[in-house]
């Protein structure tokens, strides 16, 4: 039996592509988990590694007291600390914002210059209502450029952030009960699309083979029964109308996005999501922790001036402290098949410089959340100078791509080692 020209015809590889994974003996599932979804979370403008490291060995560290990474320590078993990986041949603001994610990847690529959110949103956003959702803290103040866009579809376009709550709330849920049970039906009709093929493929099929496919679609039929949950989703409140780019504003807009991106998953509106803080070089205040110097300034102070470094430190503590309720946000989250939303996903939190003070992009500070089992959490991974092509790989394998690079594969190819 041809199970390819099956896989293909009618969306079925869509439906029955982990069945025939298996059949052909190819499912990644059978012997390691991962995750249903990704989140990527982004803060600007370096660090300085010695208050950034956590102290001790791969499997037994803590954060130090007042260190940027000190609020994860409830979560330290769920995170993987990641030390030591380069944008090989890439420096400066601008270059590391836009490799950041595309890991310097062009149209011959494998991702063909997208940015590797939206790379992976275009397989599991197939089946949701957005491909993917973007928001913004302040992104947008100088227009769309290299500086103030991390997410491309393509080579050179940019895929922007939505800065303001109240929009963001509009677009996810005033759509109205109509355009959701629309959606609704259409996703429910998908298996009565492909009902014949999947008689005819019982037919072929060995009794091992029929039970094992029996289990899937009742599987598939489960999920269908509980769609009806996206169509009734409860929304949140809806966010107060505020100055999108007041920097007195930024802690509760910022909330507001992640409470919104939190919902969204729970309703499966979306699998791949992304909360873009600022842009490099941004120039917010942080004065809700008694700062009065734009947070880029405060990035390139040195150490010679240990009361300006301090106030540095406070600023990326406190975004150490955002990254640790959407952690918190997405435990407390059901999932609706059981556990909870954290359990089956995949956080990543990136930056675009390493120092901040020498503006290079060696030693950028990455922080893995969760995985779904796929990566061997509650560690603290040095390595030296290697690929950030070859963590975006490993990022694309954790939730479910077989592809073996990404980016500009002449820096680096395969997975990181060390992360299953």
């Amino acid at each position: 039996m041809n199970r390819r020209q099956f896989a293909t015809s009618l969306g079925a590889s869509l439906i029955l592509a982990p069945f025939i994974n298996f059949l052909n003996g190819t499912s990644r599932a059978d012997s390691k988990k991962g995750a249903k979804r990704l989140i990527v979370f982004f803060c600007p403008n370096g660090t300085v590694h010695k208050f950034w490291r956590p102290s001790g060995t791969e499997t037994s560290f803590i954060f130090p007291a007042a260190s940027v990474l000190e609020p994860l320590t409830p979560h330290q078993k769920d995170v993987i600390v990641l030390e030591g990986i380069d944008f090989i041949g890439v420096n400066n603001h601008e270059a590391g914002m836009h490799n950041m994610l595309t890991a310097g990847g062009d149209v011959n690529s494998i991702g063909k210059g997208a940015s590797v959110d939206q790379f992976v949103a275009s397989a599991l956003g197939q089946t949701t209502r957005f491909p993917s959702l973007e928001f913004g803290v302040e992104t947008s103040a100088w227009g769309g450029n290299v500086q103030t866009r991390m997410s491309y579809s393509a080579p050179g376009s940019f895929v922007t952030p939505e800065d303001n709550p109240v929009a963001a709330f509009n677009r996810l849920f005033a759509a109205g009960d109509a355009d959701a049970a629309r959606l609704l039906r259409r996703r429910k009709s998908t298996l009565d699309l492909i009902r014949a093929e999947i008689a005819d493929l019982e037919t072929r099929l060995g009794s091992q083979e029929r039970q094992k496919l029996d289990q899937h679609l009742d599987a598939l039929r489960r999920t269908e029964q509980g769609l009806g949950v996206t169509a009734g989703c409860t929304p949140p409140a809806a966010p107060m109308a505020l100055d999108n780019y007041d920097h007195h504003n930024f802690p509760t807009i910022g909330k507001s996005h992640m409470d919104l991106l939190v919902t969204a998953l729970s309703c499966d509106m979306t699998r791949v999501a992304s909360i873009q803080y600022s842009h490099t070089v941004g120039p917010h205040v942080f004065s809700w922790v008694g700062q009065s110097q734009g947070h880029h300034d405060l990035s390139h102070i040195d150490d010679s001036n240990t009361a300006g470094v301090a106030n540095f430190i406070k600023c990326e503590n406190w975004y150490a402290q955002q990254f640790a309720y959407l952690l918190s946000r997405l435990k407390a989250t059901p999932e609706l098949a059981g556990g909870t939303l954290f359990d089956n996903t995949l956080v990543v939190w990136a930056k675009e410089l390493g120092d901040s003070r020498l503006h290079t992009c060696q030693s950028v500070p990455w922080v893995l959340a969760g995985g779904g089992g796929y990566f061997r959490t509650g560690r603290y991974l040095k390595y030296q100078g290697a690929p950030h092509q070859q963590l975006l790989t490993s990022v694309c394998q954790a939730v479910g791509m077989t592809n073996d690079r990404f980016g500009d594969a002449t820096r680096g190819t395969g997975p990181l080692p060390g992360l299953v």
